[in-house]
């Protein structure tokens, strides 16, 4: 039995027989599967802050995206971000609602954390090497380490199954995305949740002592053992329970109330709060506030190009056809109303404004067309008005009432689609305006939401047949929209954003004219001077 307890020790004090793909993790892993073949291979633990760190430099070294899914933050947050934990640090982020705080935590759970070897059923992550080098001798020669020592190393769960089950005991490698915890502060959550507690039931199941270890219940820190714990709205925690996450940004470590064990969650830790709450109402206490090291400001997207990955991203849409100026004027829209005075800014206009609009837009198209007309689901704008349904702000300057909330988002629609009109009017001379004027002397058009390209008399197929430069200037624009779109493609690909439906189809070649003539018309009563005016949804010349 020495000599197993002397051979342990050695493989603990031999450096890692094995070469790594990425930090603390073998080139074969896979084959890795029992206590055993890791102690064939001197397999060595790296700290979750350090496995982030190594492999954040060896992303930045090969040119690897090193936050996928982050869009707008490479000019600021991400050279933050890379400053911070090359630093070790643990993160404050702070910023208004809907900003990828936590995409961003849960991002670097995901890509920047190497997968470990955990006890098979484990909820603690608990790895074999987390126990000190004789305590893992004992369980293997079938006997139980001294449990008066005041440090937790492994739950009683695994270190049966190690009792049990010796050099065989099964180990599992866990991503680090399932080493992420996820709290959203609220007022109702208790210390308890967080760091644990004496579990009367295992006490009266068991018949164990009150203040054994296998009294004990984790928590939630102790869940993200080796991996990222995220504190979302960390302002909201009261005092009590902030102290308890002070102790292990402090010394790494806790305890749970009168509970004579220490815990070790070694962990990264995120914290996200509102700017309100951040600099006003000083609800983070100070020693807790001092040492989280960095402290990143996110913010919403500065350019309508950001604007609309992001939303082509997040946005959970069925089969459709996204044209690029639908789009254009979905992200003008949530850009408009960021800048509006009207409406209160320190609660912020959320990116899920656009992304729930992209999903809603589609719904739209299909209940008024594509169902009841049996076509193709091509967004328009005269689709937009539904979103009033979506548009969550709160007004500052007026009385906040559901009129006047209509009232401001009605205008700022207005203008957006303007100017996205008027942009795909650019060029047109005043003579070739003039022209389309003179062409609806005597004439109407007809146009609704609900009318498609090829539907009888009223189709815009037909309708069209009597206006020549019109259709002329629809196709050309249809070209245009084809460019766009195809620019819009290149720009997806270089930000790794994938959505299929922003891909132009034949079978949806008349719906996408629809969408095109409808733009044209809504532009032409918008130019200077204006060619024509609408009228209880129809166009005539003015």
């Amino acid at each position: 039995m020495a000599d197993l307890r002397e051979t342990i020790r050695k493989i603990y004090g031999s450096s890692p027989a094995y070469s790594q793909t990425r930090a603390g993790l073998p080139e074969n892993y896979e084959q890795i599967r029992t206590i055993r073949d890791l102690l064939d291979i001197n397999y060595k633990m790296v700290d979750a802050r350090e496995q982030i760190r190594q492999n954040l430099i060896a992303a930045m070294r090969s040119g690897q995206k090193k936050y996928p899914g982050i869009i707008g933050y490479d000019d600021d947050v991400v050279p933050a971000l890379d400053r911070a934990i090359l630093s070790g640090h643990d993160i404050f982020l702070v910023g208004q609602i809907g900003q990828a705080k936590t995409r961003l935590a849960e991002t670097i759970a995901k890509h920047l954390l190497s997968p470990i070897p955990v006890i098979e059923g484990s909820i603690t992550n608990d790895s074999p090497m987390d126990l000190p080098a004789d305590d893992l001798a004992l369980l293997l020669e079938g006997q139980e380490p001294d449990s008066s020592s005041p440090k937790f190393h492994i739950s009683p769960e695994s270190a049966k199954k190690i009792l049990d089950n010796k050099f065989d005991t099964k180990v599992k490698w866990v991503e680090g995305a399932q080493r992420f915890k996820y709290v959203l502060a609220t007022p109702d959550i208790s210390v308890k949740d967080l760091v644990g507690y004496i579990d009367a039931i295992k006490v009266a199941k068991k018949g164990v002592e009150m203040y054994k270890i296998d009294s004990y219940s984790p928590g939630q820190l102790m869940q993200a053992k080796h991996g990222i714990f995220c504190i979302d709205e960390l302002p909201v925690l009261d005092p009590r329970k902030q102290v308890a996450l002070l102790s292990v940004l402090q010394e790494g470590r806790y305890t749970t109330g009168s509970y004579p064990v220490i815990f070790e969650p070694k962990t990264m830790f995120f914290a996200t709060a509102n700017p309100i709450d951040y600099t006003h109402s000083g609800k983070i206490i100070e020693p807790l506030y001092d040492r989280l090291k960095s402290h990143i400001h996110t913010h919403y997207p500065k350019t309508i190009d950001d604007e609309t990955l992001i939303i082509l991203q997040e946005a959970k849409t069925p089969h459709c056809v996204i044209p690029s100026f639908v789009l254009k004027t979905l992200a003008r829209l949530v850009q408009k109303a960021r800048t509006s005075p009207e409406i209160n800014q320190t609660k912020g206009v959320s990116v899920r404004f656009g992304i729930h609009g992209l999903e809603l837009l589609v719904g739209e198209s299909e209940r008024t067309r594509a169902i009841p007309k049996q076509s193709a689901a091509v967004l328009r704008q005269s689709d937009m008005h539904c979103l009033s349904q979506i548009a969550k702000f709160e007004l500052s300057e007026i009385d906040d009432t559901l009129e006047n909330r209509l009232r401001v988002f009605r205008q700022i629609l207005d203008d957006s689609i303007r100017e996205t009109c008027l942009e795909y009017l650019h060029g047109l001379d005043a003579s070739a305006l003039d022209a389309i004027k003179q062409e609806f002397s005597g004439k109407t058009f007809q146009a609704s939401q609900k009318i498609v390209w090829k539907d009888g008399e009223a189709s815009y197929e037909n309708q069209l047949g009597g206006f020549a430069r019109l259709a002329e200037l629809v196709e050309s624009r249809v070209k245009q929209v084809a460019d766009v779109q195809k620019e819009l493609e290149c720009k997806m690909s270089e930000s790794g954003v994938l959505n299929k439906n922003i891909l132009l189809t034949d079978s949806a070649a008349g719906e996408l004219r629809a969408a095109v003539l409808e733009m044209i018309l809504d532009g032409l009563c918008f130019t200077s001077p204006k060619v024509l005016e609408r009228k209880e949804g129809t166009y005539v010349a003015v």
